[in-house]
């Protein structure tokens, strides 16, 4: 698949929920395709509840870190995380955001507001084309674990028009990557996703 010098990936979520599995996933699947992949990981201050980002460029590019308004994809693993990340997105940038919410423990104190998601929704609209949000968190357990919420927002992004990967190549790295015993729930997490990515996109 054709695309420009290099496909900018830039991940985002709180710890816990797979972003960096997930990068590790794709950059693998990359390699195994015959592509070049640059990655780096920003971790937040706690292992569980801090920001965690990764980026990625599959191509031609020596730096794994996204320029100004240069991210071709956007996966956000909680919404509020969308914010953090506006410097980076362009008009062309899809983004896939999983719309079920963490609610960090400076809410639950009182100490900080959590975002109206709606506004996030809004404001981001305006500035970008592709905007979905997935209910990644029920799919998952439907596909047999709430776990697999990364994945679901991996199968999404695996339906997207310009990703350079191949399914074969994201589940062999997923065989690699993750506990066999739940490959095959992963797959239909995947397979979910794509198809749920599909459904809103229309």
């Amino acid at each position: 698949m054709s695309y420009k010098k290099s496909y900018q990936i830039y991940i985002i979520g709180v710890g816990g929920q797979g972003t960096i599995k997930t990068a590790t996933i794709i950059g693998e699947a990359a390699m195994a395709q015959g592509l070049n992949v640059v990655m780096s990981e920003v971790h937040g201050m706690a292992q569980r509840g801090g920001t965690v980002v990764t980026e990625l460029k599959i191509g031609d590019s020596l730096s794994p870190l996204n320029e100004k308004y240069s991210a071709d994809l956007l996966l956000a693993f909680e919404p509020s995380e969308l914010l953090r990340a506006t410097s980076i997105i362009g008009k062309d940038t899809n983004i896939i955001a999983s719309c079920s919410s963490i609610i960090p423990f400076t809410v639950s104190l009182g100490i900080s507001k959590y975002p109206d998601i709606n506004q996030i929704i809004e404001r981001l609209s305006k500035k970008v084309d592709n905007l979905h949000f997935i209910d990644a968190e029920k799919i998952a357990i439907e596909a047999g674990n709430i776990i697999a919420a990364n994945i679901v927002i991996l199968g999404a992004a695996l339906a997207t028009s310009k990703f350079p990967l191949k399914k074969e190549n994201i589940i062999e790295s997923m065989k690699q990557n993750l506990p066999i015993k739940s490959i095959d729930m992963n797959i239909k997490a995947l397979e979910m996703g794509s198809k749920e990515y599909l459904k809103v996109s229309k």
